[in-house]
């Protein structure tokens, strides 16, 4: 018979095995700590001038190995076993930051296939700059020509989306991936968005809440102000340059941080929770780019799900300012995921987030019935990559009317595209600012009128929707439709 842990020990050493998740998430912990400490001592030593050997500071390595005996699928649910026999793996990192949602995969793993898990070091050298974050300040221009030599630096070649995007090939006789991002992968994206929105990644929530408005920024942090001054479900609430704002009722902690002169490229704040389940707003900004830049990244902090919120084109006559949008399908005219998730691949609503929308649209506006469908309509959003389409209505016209579109935007199709590649759950709820097409177009004062209106009770419905997602329990609202029959265990 083979031993199980063969296929690993061809891309890990010290492996040892594990029947409880919180032992395993130890030993996971006390390798990438080793490996950190050998990094920076062995910088804090460079910068003082000492010369040294390199010094191995690998990721930690988890794996299991998964026999046709032990496949116990539980087919109501999408992730958390593995669905052929063999040996998975993956490296890690930050378990500190992530360990909540490594507990929970070790825990699923161990449960649904009754064998152990293989924790041991990889062979793979974390990079210096995603352990030392500010790791040239005070370093001479000789002195950074000198890291090559010490440290290993970010390898592109081994940080991409092969493994999301489906087309990951795994060489034979090594583990397939057991998760959707190597440690690599995470860490890029880690300090990406501490750069993108100027807050640490400790403080991200796993209910985003995505916006092209900084209005609907503003109401919010109006709103998450109150919560933590009056409130008993936030603890607090924390603003770009880690400003940090406490509920006294609920943490010790001080008031701390000193605002922004300048806001980044993408501000995030975060109202926060103890179990990550608060909600973190992004003010992504215009355009399709944008989008998926920061998607990118959220994606690896694995969220329960990213609702877009913002301002779209009505294109039916019927439709009127401050009309609701609840996207069911959408017209990818936006082009930059092409390459990534080719154009043939639907992106399906995700029912459980509809439904919920739904919900909180009605209960937010009191309306029900026919004079609910008369503010709020289903049907597909049209994203394009061009602020100004208007301007080219008789090139756009045919598109338009052959999908059969209510609304067009800058980012929804997306935010909900990459939402489906990296089997986040999505969705989207807009609100009409004006109608092109009919000659209502975004003068001054209509919008501002819109915008009075409008945002407070927008927002109002997005955090609702959180609240009913929340409730109804995060585990159901992973889609098995966002899955595909080679997939990694892990969510």
């Amino acid at each position: 018979m083979m031993d199980p842990r063969a296929p690993h020990a061809a891309v890990a050493d010290g492996l040892d095995s594990f029947t409880d998740a919180d032992a395993a998430l130890a030993r996971i912990q006390a390798i990438y700590d080793g490996s950190a400490d050998t990094i920076r001592a062995g910088f804090d030593a460079l910068a003082k001038g000492e010369t040294q050997a390199p010094q191995a500071a690998l990721y930690p390595y988890l794996g299991i190995t998964v026999t046709a005996a032990d496949l116990h699928l539980d087919a109501r649910f999408a992730y958390g076993a593995a669905v052929d026999p063999g040996a998975y793996g993956t490296t890690l990192t930050r378990p500190a930051l992530l360990a909540d949602y490594y507990r929970e995969q070790i825990t699923l793993l161990l449960q649904n296939h009754r064998v152990p898990v293989y924790v041991g070091t990889s062979r793979r050298a974390i990079p210096l700059p995603f352990v030392i974050e500010n790791s040239t300040a005070d370093v001479t221009e000789t002195q950074v020509r000198e890291m090559t030599q010490y440290f290993a630096l970010p390898d592109l070649a081994v940080i991409d989306d092969t493994i999301a995007n489906g087309t990951y090939l795994p060489s034979d006789g090594l583990p397939r991936p057991l998760s959707l991002f190597t440690a690599e992968r995470v860490d890029y994206s880690i300090a990406r968005l501490s750069h993108y929105t100027a807050t640490a990644p400790r403080h991200f929530q796993r209910f985003v809440l995505l916006t092209n408005y900084q209005r609907y920024v503003d109401e919010f942090c109006a709103y998450a102000q109150r919560e933590v001054a009056n409130g008993e479900t936030y603890d607090s609430f924390v603003e770009p340059g880690d400003v940090f704002t406490p509920n006294p009722r609920l943490t010790d902690l001080p008031t701390s941080g000193t605002p922004l002169a300048n806001l980044p490229q993408m501000p995030a704040y975060h109202l926060t929770r103890p179990d990550k389940l608060g909600i973190t707003m992004i003010n992504i900004g215009v355009g399709p780019s944008n989008a998926k830049t920061i998607t990118d990244h959220l994606a690896v902090l694995r969220p329960h799900c990213w609702l877009m919120l913002g301002h779209c084109a009505g294109l039916r006559r019927s439709q009127f300012l401050g009309d609701y949008v609840l996207a069911h399908g959408y017209v990818r005219d936006d082009q930059v995921l092409d390459n990534d998730l080719p154009p043939f691949v639907p992106v399906p609503p995700i029912a459980e987030v509809q439904v919920a929308l739904q919900q909180a649209v009605a209960k937010i506006t009191g309306l029900e019935g026919a004079d609910l469908k008369s503010r709020l309509r289903t049907g597909s959003v049209l994203t394009t990559d061009n602020r100004n389409w208007e301007l080219r209505f008789k090139e756009i016209y045919a598109r338009l009317n052959q999908s059969r579109a209510i609304a067009v935007d800058m980012e929804s199709a997306t935010i909900a595209a990459n939402g489906f590649r990296f089997r986040v759950p999505y969705g989207t709820l807009l609100c009409v600012s004006d109608k092109p097409l009919h000659g209502e177009i975004k003068l001054r004062g209509m919008a501002n009128a819109v915008y009075r209106e409008r945002i407070a009770q927008h927002l109002e419905i997005g955090i609702e929707t959180v609240d009913i997602l929340r409730a109804e329990g995060v585990r159901k609202l992973h889609s098995r439709k966002l899955r595909s029959f080679d997939e990694p265990s892990f969510r």
